[in-house]
């Protein structure tokens, strides 16, 4: 897995973004004005993102709309997982990334490790 490209990104932020399933013309209106792209384009990045197995589409009419095959959450845990898997180092680079997480933040990573450390213990 790699990360998306500066288009690909803004699509999958708008199908993410959405309360459901949407059309290509509708992921083209929401893009912002800087990222101004033909309808073309947009459908051509939507397609490869659709064979890349990133976006599911259902027919709707003449039409495709468009869903996400897996959560943003679930994207951002794969790339971090690959970044950790790429380390020589797995314990320095954790510890690199839990010194730059906000006290909030830790409190709830603390919380989540007392958690799964209860329900490991507990089977």
């Amino acid at each position: 897995m790699r990360g998306f490209g500066e288009l690909e990104a803004a699509i999958m932020d708008q199908v993410w973004s959405a309360g459901g399933p949407l059309l290509v013309r509708e992921i083209h209106d929401g893009l912002r004005p800087e990222r101004e792209s033909a309808r073309n384009t947009v459908l051509t990045v939507v397609e490869i993102l659709y064979r890349k197995g990133w976006l599911a589409r259902e027919k709707e009419g003449r039409a495709f709309r468009y869903r996400a095959t897996v959560s943003r959450e679930e994207y951002t845990a794969d790339l971090m997982g690959e970044a950790f898997a790429a380390s020589s180092d797995k314990l320095a680079t954790l510890r690199r990334f839990v010194e730059r997480i906000d006290p909030g933040e830790a409190r709830e990573l603390r919380a989540m490790l007392d958690q799964a450390r209860r329900e490991g213990a507990g089977s």
